[in-house]
């Protein structure tokens, strides 16, 4: 190989890397980014602004859309009180 082949092929698998951490996040990545997270500013801090924001009351759910589902989290008051993961939806066939 020539330097010039060794050095577009490099070029190519930087690209393809690049590329795909661009991708949205895993349901994974969520949970783990907010492990220790127990107040709502922590947590907005650690995932930035959910995907949905349902309110009734004191009681919040905030859900972050994933690359392989959501991860929903409730809050009360302040306080980050439950997680719970969900998946994707599947494409009905017929």
């Amino acid at each position: 190989m020539t330097p010039r082949t060794l050095v577009r092929l490099a070029s190519a698998v930087l690209l393809l890397l690049v590329l795909a951490a661009c991708g949205p996040p895993t349901k994974e990545d969520l949970l783990s980014k907010a492990r220790d997270v127990k107040t709502r500013a922590e947590l907005e801090k650690a995932l930035g602004k959910p995907t949905d924001l349902s309110k009734l009351g004191p009681l919040e759910t905030w859900t972050y859309k994933a690359s392989n589902g959501t991860v929903v989290f409730v809050v009360v008051g302040d306080t980050v009180t439950l997680q719970a993961t969900g998946t994707a939806p599947t494409k009905e066939t017929k």
